[in-house]
């Protein structure tokens, strides 16, 4: 692919393209006989490959990947240690290699993606993200901040209902929240199972469904180039209680979200206060 754009947001395009590449070709090489093996390699070729283009072509930046030691862990501001660097970082990469290791291992599944996203201290948006790619290899395709798609059109399903609007909600294919079923039944919502946090929330940017909710816990990495792509369209982002969603924490743990259209907004975080408490 020759050297890299050096504008962030079409680096972001660029290194998810490159790391769903060779997603792609492992998943040629390795087969689909043992998931396992073809999770563990997917999760370190990603990894190792956007690791090493940061650092050879963002060298000053910081990083937060999934796959790095301890990434999980709260840490305290004080804390001496190479590990919280990116706390006085003013940019941070939040990288998560391979979103949907499940789907990546299933042969024929389409729904997982590879996330570029980068934080900066002196953003104009709450959220702080000003760059982000979602690759979504085995669909072949990126969605990025440096040519946001369109606002999405209502999905067919809406349009065509009338009155009694019926709004499609991306949900989780093995731990959708508790509460979604009856929070969907209230806002007359049909469930569409599907696979990665990235290609549900590549589902609302594009238009394929109306909203995406999350409460089963998630970390900053699930989110980031996700919520900077669809901000960038012009959809909702938020907590589940309306709050924005923030970026680069001590702790990386994000456990809720609400990606929407903007109309659907207020009527969906209605019905989380009914439903979620």
């Amino acid at each position: 692919m020759g050297s890299p754009p050096m504008i962030d947001g079409a680096f972001a395009r660029w290194l998810a393209a490159r790391a769903g590449q060779a997603l792609v070709n492992l998943r040629a090489e390795l087969g689909f006989a043992d998931a396992g093996a073809l999770k563990s390699a997917g999760d370190k070729v990603s990894h190792d490959l956007i690791r090493t283009e940061l650092a050879k072509w963002r060298p000053a930046d910081a990083v937060l990947s999934e796959e790095d030691e301890g990434s999980r862990l709260a840490w305290a501001a004080e804390v001496n240690t190479d590990a919280v660097s990116r706390l006085n970082a003013d940019r941070v990469w939040i990288i998560d290699p391979l979103d949907g290791t499940r789907e990546f291992a299933e042969e024929g599944r389409s729904d997982w993606a590879v996330h570029v996203a980068l934080w900066a201290r002196h953003a104009p948006t709450p959220h702080g993200l000003v760059a982000g790619a979602v690759g979504l290899p085995a669909q072949h395709r990126v969605l990025g901040t440096d040519y946001p798609p369109a606002y999405p059109p209502m999905t067919l399903e809406a349009a065509t209902s009338g009155g009694a609007r019926t709004i499609r909600l991306a949900a989780s294919r093995s731990r959708p929240p508790v509460f979604l079923t009856d929070l969907a039944a209230d806002v007359g919502a049909h469930l569409v199972p599907m696979g990665s946090a990235g290609a549900k929330i590549a589902a609302v940017v594009t238009g394929e469904v109306d909203a995406y909710i999350h409460a089963g816990g998630q970390y900053e990495w699930d989110s980031a180039a996700p919520v900077a792509v669809a901000t960038a369209t012009g959809l909702h982002a938020s907590r589940i209680d309306g709050s924005a969603l923030k970026y680069n924490e001590a702790d990386p743990r994000l456990p809720d979200l609400l990606v929407c259209r903007k109309d659907l907004a207020s009527r969906l975080l209605a019905a989380l206060q009914r439903h979620s408490g």
